[in-house]
């Protein structure tokens, strides 16, 4: 049945009804991961715990934490995607650099797409680099929906493979916090 049904109806179907027998979840950081590494994406679905000392990880859960915290409230939504909320209503991400700005938009995209496909709420976006004093506003355009679409039916292709991707040496590689998985053998 699985595949008769376009990815992204069943990722609808499955938010909007929480009896749904073809149950899809794809988070914030699962597009994340799709955009940098689908195999690192195929690790993250199959719970493969990364190691959270990892100095870019520690980093990143720093920067998030502390940056604009006066001005943002969490919020989680269907155990699928956490959110920031800025007190003016936008969406914000929180990110250490900009080094990989487009997985880091599409991440933030997918929140927007999801707050209006799901919840039924239009906001715009923040992606934000405090360290580098950087801030980009990000809207849902039809074309952003149709990126982050094609994106969700990535995703579910990825996670639902018997096996990971074949690794494929990226320029970040080795401060990947799955870095053994791929090159330790």
């Amino acid at each position: 049945m699985s595949g008769d049904i376009d990815a992204v109806d069943r990722l609808l179907a499955s938010a909007r009804d929480e009896s749904a027998v073809d149950d899809v979840h794809v988070t914030g950081v699962m597009m994340q991961y799709y955009e940098v590494c689908e195999r690192e994406l195929w690790f993250d679905s199959r719970n493969v715990e990364i190691d959270r000392d990892n100095a870019a990880v520690a980093r990143g859960t720093r920067v998030d934490d502390e940056a604009y915290s006066e001005k943002r409230r969490h919020v989680s939504i269907d155990g699928t995607i956490a959110v920031d909320v800025l007190d003016d209503g936008r969406v914000m991400e929180v990110k250490p650099s900009s080094a990989l700005v487009e997985p880091a938009k599409l991440q933030l995209l997918y929140y927007l797409w999801y707050l209006k496909h799901v919840v039924g709420v239009d906001r715009d976006g923040v992606l934000a680099h405090p360290r580098e004093r950087r801030r980009e506003d990000v809207e849902l355009t039809p074309e952003n929906e149709a990126r982050v679409e094609d994106a969700i039916r990535g995703v579910v292709d990825v996670v639902e493979r018997d096996s990971p991707p074949a690794a494929t040496e990226k320029p970040f590689c080795e401060s990947c916090a799955y870095h053994d998985f791929c090159w330790s053998c």
